[in-house]
């Protein structure tokens, strides 16, 4: 899970529908990409990040992180 990602949505006091009416996804996708079980592509990493305020190399470098994390276990 994206907990960071959820976290800063609601500091933004942001619905999942009104994020991804911003980054033009479809809400159940970008739904799955917040619970990790997606990961977007550069376009959309980019639109998610504009909405929100953020890096969108945040997306890929959590998930080597998190990748990293999972195998030293």
């Amino acid at each position: 899970m994206r907990s960071w990602l959820k976290e800063l949505r609601l500091q933004k006091g942001l619905t999942q529908y009104q994020v991804s009416e911003v980054a033009e996804i479809e809400r159940s996708y970008y739904t799955m990409i917040e619970q990790g079980n997606r990961n977007p592509s550069v376009w959309v990493a980019k639109r998610i990040a504009s909405s929100l305020g953020f890096e969108w190399t945040i997306f890929f470098e959590n998930q080597c992180n998190e990748t990293r994390q999972k195998q030293a276990i």
